[in-house]
């Protein structure tokens, strides 16, 4: 056994190209494949610990690096990282239950870490969603992904895996038909008692609560045809069969029966390649290039940050938020001094929706984050305030529309404090579009985001890191030019981020969009 455990990761010697398992103090954690993850390094090849994994290494732990059947261990030391050595080292949510990193990246709780009868409760509750698929919506679904896997492998769930998945085979011709039979099995499941969260145009989560107080998600995913490529979310599209799906097949899974494709072997092969009975806990999906730029066109608003938000507002890093309004609350506020209402667009921890309502100010909040939105929401009551907290999603012009039309029936400021660089550039020209709509009673758009010029670039991006991005702020006037908009005042200044570090260069902006007139038509283009 031969390798070395640093604070910023793992040095093996003679690594190999299999995949390997790493545990602290015996529990599974994580799993990685040299080749793919490593580089080259004095000693061997060197592995950094991942992003998720780093607020968790305070401590001492017995780390070990094994293959995945455990038979082969290249390293097994106990170490002490972040100057902590009177703990020992816990990845565990807030709970105290045993997390671990999943095929996506996500921290979450494995099934090895599951007691049998939670288990349980996940494949009774993984039925019932298949049932109500079937005979409440009207749909062929199936059991598919690790759940598939491991039934047809061992019978038994897989032990990295995390959640369960279903797909259903729809019949719709077009994206849009698609789409609008995504909504109404989204409505037909939340009719049946389920908590949905939706994730495209074509898959939803359906969050299932268990006895030992976390949620197991429950994806549900369509499938489909076009022009002979079959399509199935997440992001599989090629050659496969209907005989291999139709008619649905059964498999039984730690004693539990599901409905299955009709040749589960054919679609595991789609699914996972030609290699899928070999176990390999790192595995990652090599999803064809066309077929992901089709279904993102097709299926998909633009939620790619989602489950990085979530996991955001989930850590220690989220408590720095400060609880107090803002700067540019403040600022804001004395740029329109009536007491007119405010729509605070990505609302946050709810800290500057909180601040305009002591304010007498009517106020509505969005948010894209779901666990966002939850600590605004705890926030607000705590403070006695009766602010609404919705979903807004930027990237997808449906959510964008509906929002838009419940402003535009009253007059509202819009506020949003470094949301734009949280934006890419169709989410930015959907908060234009919606500026529009919502303004179209009077009222501004007051914005705050992290600046760049052509004479002073700051160059490192704010906080949180890798979430909230610098923009150019004669990029960003010309695009509000184009969408009809009118900058009424501009300012640029020192400032701070959204976790309250000091930030060399903001811009603010007060943005009115006026009427169209005869003599000032709105461009569209």
């Amino acid at each position: 056994m031969t390798g070395t455990v640093t604070e910023q990761g793992i040095t093996l010697a003679s690594p190999g190209v299999e995949p390997l398992v790493l545990s602290l103090d015996g529990r599974y954690v994580w799993s990685f494949s040299p080749g793919r993850d490593g580089v080259p390094a004095r000693g061997g090849t060197f592995v950094a610990w991942p992003d998720q994994l780093r607020r968790f290494l305070r401590g001492t732990a017995v780390v070990r690096v094994s293959d995945v059947p455990g038979t082969r261990v290249l390293l097994e030391d106990e170490v002490t990282l972040g100057g902590a050595p009177g703990r020992r080292i816990g990845v565990v949510d807030p709970q105290g239950l045993p997390l671990a990193i999943d095929k996506v990246g996500h921290l979450c709780r494995a099934f090895s870490a599951t007691e049998d009868a939670v288990r349980d409760e996940i494949l009774a509750g993984t039925r019932r969603a298949l049932d109500d698929l079937t005979e409440g919506c009207g749909v062929r679904a199936y059991l598919n992904y690790g759940a598939l896997l491991g039934a047809v492998r061992d019978g038994a769930m897989i032990a990295h895996d995390s959640d369960t998945d279903v797909c259903y085979l729809s019949e719709a011709a077009s994206p849009a038909e698609l789409i609008l039979e995504s909504y109404r099995i989204e409505r037909t499941l939340r009719e049946r008692g389920w908590n949905v969260l939706r994730m495209s145009g074509g898959d939803v989560k359906l969050l299932l609560p268990l006895s030992d107080g976390r949620q197991c998600h429950i994806d549900v995913f369509v499938a489909f045809r076009v022009a002979g490529t079959f399509y199935q979310l997440g992001n599989r599209s090629g050659r496969l069969p209907e005989s291999a799906i139709l008619p649905l097949s059964t498999i039984t899974l730690h004693g539990h029966e599901f409905p299955a494709p009709a040749d589960p072997e054919a679609m595991l092969a789609f699914v996972y390649g030609a290699g899928w009975r070999v176990p390999d806990p790192s595995f990652r999906y090599a999803d064809p290039v066309a077929g992901v730029r089709r279904l993102d066109g097709w299926l998909r608003g633009y939620r790619t940050d989602m489950g990085r938000w979530t996991e955001f507002y989930r850590s220690p890093d989220a408590k720095r938020i400060s609880q107090s309004g803002s700067a540019f609350a403040r600022w804001a506020h004395q740029q329109v001094r009536s007491t007119g209402a405010i729509a605070d667009l990505g609302c946050g921890n709810g800290r500057d929706a909180v601040y305009f309502a002591k304010r007498g100010r009517p106020v509505v909040a969005y948010e894209f984050s779901r666990a966002a939105r939850g600590t605004a929401r705890r926030r607000i009551a705590s403070k006695g305030h009766g602010i609404d907290v919705r979903l807004l999603v930027l990237g997808e012009l449906r959510s964008v529309l509906l929002a838009g039309a419940e402003l535009a029936r009253t007059r509202h400021h819009l506020y949003a404090r470094q949301l734009l660089g949280c934006l890419d550039a169709q989410a930015r020209a959907n908060l234009w579009l919606l500026s529009r709509m919502a303004l179209r009673h009077g009222g501004s758009l007051l914005l705050e985001f992290s600046a760049a010029t052509g004479e002073q670039d700051p160059g490192q991006d704010p906080g949180p890191a890798g979430l909230v991005r610098r923009l150019d702020v004669d990029a960003v006037r010309r695009e509000i030019e184009a969408a009809g908009g009118v900058i009424a005042r501009e300012e640029l200044a020192e400032g701070v981020d959204m976790l309250g570090d000091p930030d060399p260069l903001v811009c603010r902006m007060r943005v009115l969009w006026p009427r169209p007139t005869p003599s000032n038509p709105r461009r569209t283009g």
